[in-house]
């Protein structure tokens, strides 16, 4: 009888503890969250992950063809336009953790993403929107470059396609995660992994189905079927309105932040007390004489418990005693769970910096690997054309099959042996995709200088266009781990109230990989034209350009920056609040030698 009534307050629990349905009442058990609810959001993920595939991945074609913008000038085009996708996903996350909620959120720049594609569609269908038809491979043609209302009208088009995007997709995320409960660490692996298929299987459609639409129908017909697909995207969310848990909002997640360096500042002269009792809101006290205090309580709490690390910080939690007994303000006194996750933010920014070398390698996927694969041989038979753009399906239609047999073999066998209901730790996931991804560059490397080698000598002979998919399969493989372990690192890491911001974080990392390549392109084409024959990547003929060298510098940078991820995963602490595993009270006052009997355990 007992145990029927703790089943029945874990269902309650786990509905209706500070999450409100779509009008603010709370949840009820049995009828909000789970697969049920998260499966609408899992539509919206494949559909605008097909929407905006389909226009990104072939996005340098049409400013190369349609724009006439020069070949390098294109590539940072899209390399700007990805990047700016995956930095506004901090605003995304930002109003969403603060005001509006991961639901309202996604609806409103749902719409401003849909319009983008619109814009784009119609400048795509109508010629006097774009510069005059030319041939911008021919050296003997001087092609326009659009500017004035034709370069604006792209520009807006694209902006809002990436304002749209960018605040959609953290919450995607988030909201879906948010179905479940964070301590029921199985169940949101599963939906970590559901995720990633559902994107792998939009990635798919846009790589294979709508890039062939643009290749052969025109990039108009295909703008407009992602105008569609995120149309019918927005249809499957709404029809999820009902059952979603939602989290509610409370202000701006910056103010807590700002208050605990703004006290620990000013406070700056004290001495940290050797005990934590003396400390504003420490739970030490709690947790140390009360033995019997369960996962399931400290799961739940508000409260963080004690890390040592950045001890600077816990300045803040200092109370100043005086004879007037007055209350110190929020900017001068934090309590100690304000500390602890202002400690993880921190944190987590290594971590975050590590992974920005493993998408400027993404960028180069996206746009030297398509220009590369666009002067191959691209027939499949004597009437059938590949688009170089559909090659990076190639990876997709792998992961395809790839994904469900890691979360059906791999991570049952790896639980056996590591005892972790994930099988193995975001940390872990994520360092293997580092490595791996090193791998990716330096076949594209050797693949190029062969292709090069070959053109130069007989320029009618040319390879397969396939030579380039170990590249693609490679990196394919890295990211499957790479970028699942890094949201769920996120996701897990974050307290009450962040979950969107700190999943943000996880693409402001695409942004900056994606800003990076820019800024390497420039910075070689400047170092590497001081000989007086150009840049490595310099020319719109890629015969002319060192390309291959180019790769071959990445790969280096990859590799270099595999050991330095080595080094912070080692450095980082979990706060035992927040990990998913039994921690004992015991390990409360330092969640490193907490997460030592985790490992071992």
């Amino acid at each position: 009888m007992n145990s029927s009534k703790m089943v029945n307050h874990n269902e309650e629990e786990s509905c209706v503890d500070h999450y409100v349905d779509w009008r603010d009442r709370p949840c009820k058990p049995g009828k909000h969250g789970g697969m049920r609810a998260a499966l609408s959001i899992l539509g919206l993920q494949a559909l605008e992950m097909m929407a905006i595939a389909a226009v990104g991945n072939n996005l340098i074609t049409y400013v190369f063809n349609e724009m006439h913008f020069p070949l390098s000038k294109s590539a940072n085009v899209v390399t700007n336009f990805v990047g700016t996708v995956f930095l506004l996903s901090l605003l995304g996350g930002f109003l969403s953790d603060s005001y509006l909620g991961s639901f309202r959120t996604m609806l409103l720049f749902g719409f401003v993403e849909l319009s983008g594609f619109i814009l784009l569609s119609m400048q795509a269908h109508l010629p006097e929107m774009r510069p005059p038809k030319c041939d911008m491979l021919s050296s003997a043609s001087k092609c326009d470059e659009a500017h004035g209302l034709k370069g604006l009208i792209f520009f807006v088009a694209v902006y809002l396609v990436a304002l749209g995007s960018g605040c959609l997709k953290p919450n995607i995320i988030s909201l879906g995660a948010d179905q479940f409960r964070k301590k029921d660490s199985k169940k949101l692996s599963t939906y970590f992994n559901c995720a990633y298929f559902a994107f792998c299987i939009g990635e798919l459609v846009a790589l294979t189905v709508l890039v062939w639409v643009q290749t052969h129908s025109g990039m108009d017909i295909g703008f407009g079927i992602s105008a569609a697909a995120m149309a019918v995207g927005l249809i499957c969310l709404l029809c999820g309105t009902t059952r979603y848990r939602n989290k509610p909002t409370f202000g701006s997640i910056f103010t807590p932040i700002a208050q605990v360096f703004v006290a620990a500042i000013t406070k700056r002269k004290q001495v940290c007390p050797s005990s934590l009792e003396m400390l504003h809101g420490s739970q030490s006290t709690i947790i140390l004489h009360h033995n019997n205090v369960s996962t399931d309580q400290l799961h739940h709490s508000s409260s963080l418990l004690h890390t040592d690390k950045f001890r600077f910080l816990d300045k803040a939690c200092i109370k100043i005693q005086d004879d007037n007994h007055t209350n110190e303000s929020p900017w001068r006194l934090c309590t100690m769970s304000q500390v602890e996750q202002v400690k993880i933010v921190v944190s987590v920014v290594p971590i975050f910096a590590c992974t920005i070398i493993f998408n400027t390698i993404l960028a180069q996927l996206q746009t030297f690997s398509v220009q590369q694969g666009s002067i191959m041989n691209t027939k499949l038979t004597k009437n059938f054309q590949i688009p170089p753009a559909s090659l990076q399906s190639i990876p997709y239609i792998m992961l395809v099959f790839l994904v469900p047999l890691y979360e059906t073999v791999f991570v049952p066998m790896a639980r056996k042996i590591t005892g972790r209901e994930s099988g193995i730790s975001p940390l872990q996931r994520v360092g293997v995709g580092l490595f791996i991804a090193t791998f990716s560059m330096v076949s594209a490397a050797i693949v190029e200088n062969k292709r090069r080698t070959m053109a130069l000598r007989d320029p009618p002979d040319t390879i397969s266009i396939f030579w380039i998919a170990p590249q693609f399969l490679v990196f394919g493989v890295s990211e499957m781990f790479t970028a699942v372990g890094l949201i769920e690192f996120f996701y897990k890491q974050s307290v009450e109230g962040m979950q969107s911001f700190l999943t943000a974080m996880t693409y402001c990392s695409y942004s900056f990989g994606f800003y990076l390549s820019s800024l390497l392109v420039s910075l070689v084409n400047k170092i590497t034209s001081r000989s007086g024959h150009g840049g490595w990547l310099s020319d719109n003929n890629l015969n002319n350009d060192r390309l291959d060298l180019f790769y071959w510098l990445l790969a280096g940078l990859s590799f270099i920056n595999f050991f330095n991820y080595l080094f912070w995963s080692r450095w980082y602490c979990y706060n035992p609040s927040v990990v998913d595993h039994h921690v004992t009270p015991s390990g409360a006052k330092d969640s490193r030698s907490a997460m030592n009997d985790i490992e071992t355990g």
